[in-house]
């Protein structure tokens, strides 16, 4: 089990994945551990969203494709804002088809993700040929791959042996799997985890992360960053739009506002976790 007094700094000194090295050393320089997804179609809002946030989070997750008016003008500037406030920048692509493909989609077409997305994720359900097929793009680049071993979603199939073979897989490929979108730290997943090794150090990023609310009516189901930092043992909590609300009619002084307390709030529950508070 991960070990409770045990740093972001610690981990990040002597990990051997080059993106969680990155993420932890982010996380404690900001002294966030927020991830603000931004899921909306267009550009001015998405560039908007993520220079208000950017103080705030160690991480911007993206949806790329439904960005209904994407340019290269667009990429060239996220970079720009993840340089100004320190950030890195997580495209949820989600991959999940055999590996020559998924290498194709990580590399080419319009979006070109592994030059400018320092993390991505994919589906298990391919088989281990999905991570040797990313990796052979993204593992020279430094980026790192999360695998979805389970989903924040009522009725979500990633339960059970499916979460635990995709553990497997991931400790298989450490030098590129950096860690798990998970619900919780799963047993033997850990700084000092599974082989009872300090190679072994998986990060998990959790979504589903709600102070105001407790689902969406469309299946999410949303859990406070205490329940997920402390209670769970992740490190990364997601939160989209409980932090931006309508991206049509941003309230700017809101936006901030909201986006400090999950950034606090996140803080203060790892604090609570290594008993430093």
């Amino acid at each position: 089990m991960v070990t409770k007094t045990k740093t972001y700094a610690q981990r990040a000194k002597d990990h051997p994945n080059t993106a969680a090295k990155q993420l932890l050393e982010t996380i404690d320089r900001k002294k966030s551990n927020l991830c603000v997804s931004v899921d909306v179609t267009r550009k001015a809002n998405f560039l908007a969203i993520i220079d208000l946030v950017g103080p705030f989070v160690c991480l911007v997750k993206t949806h790329i494709d439904i960005i209904e008016d994407f340019d290269h003008d667009l990429i060239e500037q996220l970079q720009v804002l993840s340089k100004k406030h320190d950030f890195l920048i997580f495209e949820d692509r989600k991959f999940a088809d055999i590996g020559n493909t998924v290498s194709l989609q990580y590399s080419s077409g319009v979006h070109k993700i592994a030059s400018w997305s320092h993390i991505t994720n994919a589906h298990p359900v391919p088989g281990p040929s999905i991570i040797t097929g990313l990796a052979s793009v993204g593992k020279s680049l430094g980026r790192g791959l999360l695998l979805l071993a389970e989903m924040s979603t009522k009725g979500s199939l990633a339960v059970g042996s499916y979460t635990e073979d995709a553990v497997k897989m991931a400790r298989a490929h450490k030098d590129f799997v950096m860690g798990f979108i998970a619900q919780q730290r799963m047993d033997g997943v850990g700084a000092e985890g599974g082989s009872g090794t300090e190679e072994e150090d998986f990060l998990i990023l959790t979504p589903g992360v709600g102070l105001d609310v407790k689902g969406d009516g469309m299946g999410q189901q949303y859990r406070t960053p205490r329940e997920v930092i402390v209670e769970s043992g992740c490190d990364v909590i997601i939160v989209g739009r409980g932090v931006y609300g309508n991206p049509n009619a941003l309230d700017v002084d809101g936006v901030r506002r909201q986006a400090e307390r999950y950034m606090k709030e996140g803080w203060k529950a790892y604090l609570e976790r290594i008993g430093e508070q």
